[in-house]
Parts: C-alpha cells; structure tokens; sequence
C-alpha cells in the first residue's frame, strides 16, 4: 500500500468512526444507540485487514453476535476485532473442501435463526438493516437473500461499468452450504467464487452493501493474480471434464442472478477475444467511460485478469502435453521394454 493510500485510508476510516463510536473507560468501542436486535450471527472472513476491519465491525452492532474467522493475522486486526467485542475464531485450512466460511458452517454452534457472510471490506449501511429487519420479520419470510455488493474504487463508488455484483448473503441457519468445485493446489483458504446452494426461497434486498477496499492497488492486483490461478484451475477441469465440481449452483440465463452469472461463464470461456470482450462490456456496454480514469482503471484491471486466467490455462495444458507417457507395464524398466529376449520372448528378424 503506498504511503498516500494509508493516509487517505486513515483520512476515510476517522471520519467514518467518529460518526459511530465513542469509547468507554476501558477504551472498547461503544456504539450508542445501536442495542443488539435481530437473530443473526455474522461471520467476518479475514487476514491482515487492519485497514478495513474498523469500518465493518463499527456497522455491525444490530446483529447479535459477531465472529472473525480469522487465518493467523499478523497485523493489528484481532485487537482491533476484541475493541469492538467480536469473537475471534482461528481457521488452519487443511486443503480441499471446506474453506473457511464452510468450515465455519459446519464447526462453529450457532444459535441464532439467521447467518450473514460479509467480507472485512464490506460495510452494512442502516438503511440495509433496515431493510434486514423488515425482510426476516415477515411470517412468510425467504430462507435467504440476495444482497448488491456496491463496488468502490479508488476512493469512490462506482455507479456504472457494471462491476457490482449480487450473491447470496443472508440466510436461515441450516439452509445453505457452499458449493463444492475442484480444488486445485492453489493456496487459496477462502471461497474466492463460489456460491451458496440454497434449500428453499431466495428473495432479494435492494439496499447495497458498500465494498470498498482500504488496501490500495497493489494489494487488489496481488489479490486478483492468485484469484487468477485459482479461476484456470477450476476452468482448465471444466474444459476437460464439462463439469465444475462435484455439486454446484445451477444454471440458467433465466434463473437468479447468481445462476445468470455461471450460465455466462459457460459461454464466455469458448470465446476466443474474451478479455476485449470483458472490457467493451464494462468500458463501453455498461458506461464505465463515465466514470473517468477510475473506469478505465477497473475495466482494464478486469480485462487484465481474464487474459491472466486464460494463459495460465494455456500454461496447465502444456504441462500435461509435455508429460511422458504412462508406463503400460508397471514395474518393468524401460529396458526390458526394449530387449523382448530379456522377456522371455524370441527376436524376430
């Protein structure tokens, strides 16, 4: 992170924080006004997020129980975590599935009736828990729902270009499960594009939560290059296999958006100029151009990435190319493959 980057950081995050916390006599947060009200726990995936911790944790006194599932931070954000009374669990990702939000799932005990899974550089705004409160109040309620994460960049919140996405946020305890991909030996501990397989009705809030990350450029791009080989992992499987892993969201250019987005990347990965593709659709189809220089930024970061997960796609299947051939006859050296009298055969001339 640059040196300005920290300090319009800092600059955001005082500002932000002086509108909703004070301190008590022993120094830990306190948010008045805002008492504890509805049935849900929130589950915080984080590692070394200090410069975004404060802003998500400060939004979130409505729920009644907060937790971090924390990968060995290094940085300030468990004590920042135990500042705002958070509880602070430790994940050591084994390999394969689950990752962290599903070990979550399955591991901790969870007595609320409702799960919410937000991400350190995202901010619950009131008027979304409003909308929440409303939503799971109702007797015919939806067992979970969709949430817009409203994308910022570079200090500002980017109305168009079409980089917001929506994703399964909120939902019943026992309703959802992460899908299960291929996992390849990328590192990754957390679900980076997976999505949750919903048991029962899927509604959706209008409200957007703000995703905005503190870090600065550098860390985004890092971030998105180990995206990008876990992204040619799991499409270098598809391309050979058809399938993305053993069970998976469904489908459809009909369904909800969720199911709309993994039907486009079906047909998107056969396409030979996809990058481009990616950029005229953020730049020019959805107006990212009116976004000045910021547009331009993120619509080539994201044309960036896709060709990135394409050439190493490109790079997995040379691997396999340039393996030897199986031996037919294990245990046998070459060698004697050579010489069939060695064989107990007879050397035809």
């Amino acid at each position: 992170m640059t040196s300005e980057r920290i300090r319009q950081s800092a600059v955001a995050n005082d500002a932000f924080l002086s509108e909703m916390t004070t301190r008590d006599a022993n120094g830990r947060v306190d948010l008045p006004g805002h008492e504890p009200t509805l049935p849900i726990t929130v589950l915080v995936a984080v590692r070394n997020e200090e410069p975004n911790i404060s802003r998500c944790l400060a939004a979130l006194r409505p729920a009644e129980r907060v937790v971090l599932i924390d990968s060995k931070s290094t940085d300030r954000t468990q004590d920042i975590a135990r500042e705002y009374g958070a509880e602070i669990v430790q994940f050591v990702y084994a390999g394969g599935y689950p990752k962290k939000r599903q070990w979550a799932l399955d591991n901790l005990v969870i007595s609320t009736a409702w799960i919410f899974l937000l991400d350190a550089d995202e901010v619950v705004p009131n008027d979304l828990w409003e909308e929440i409160r409303e939503a799971i109040s109702k007797p015919d309620a939806a067992d979970a729902f969709l949430m817009t994460k409203g994308f910022h960049f570079l200090g500002r919140r980017l109305r168009f270009g079409g980089f917001s996405f929506a994703a399964v946020l909120l939902f019943r305890r026992g309703r959802a499960r992460f899908e299960r991909l291929d996992e390849p030996p990328c590192g990754l501990d957390m679900e980076v594009h997976e999505r949750l397989i919903v048991d029962g009705r899927i509604e959706r809030l209008r409200t957007p939560v703000i995703h905005e990350d503190f870090k600065g450029l550098d860390s985004y791009i890092a971030k998105h290059n180990r995206y990008s080989t876990w992204e040619a992992s799991v499409r270098d499987r598809f391309k050979r296999t058809g399938l993305w892993g053993p069970n998976g969201i469904r489908e459809g250019l009909l369904g909800n958006t969720q199911e709309r987005r993994r039907w486009l990347k079906r047909l998107a990965i056969r396409m030979p100029f996809e990058p481009a593709l990616w950029f005229l659709y953020h730049y020019i189809l959805r107006l990212g151009l009116l976004e000045g220089q910021r547009g331009l930024i993120a619509s080539s970061i994201r044309a960036a990435y896709i060709s990135q997960v394409r050439a190493k796609v490109y790079e997995l299947g040379l691997a396999r190319r340039q393996q030897p051939p199986a031996d037919v006859h294990p245990g046998r050296n070459h060698s004697d493959l050579d010489n069939p009298t060695r064989l107990g055969g007879t050397e035809r001339s």
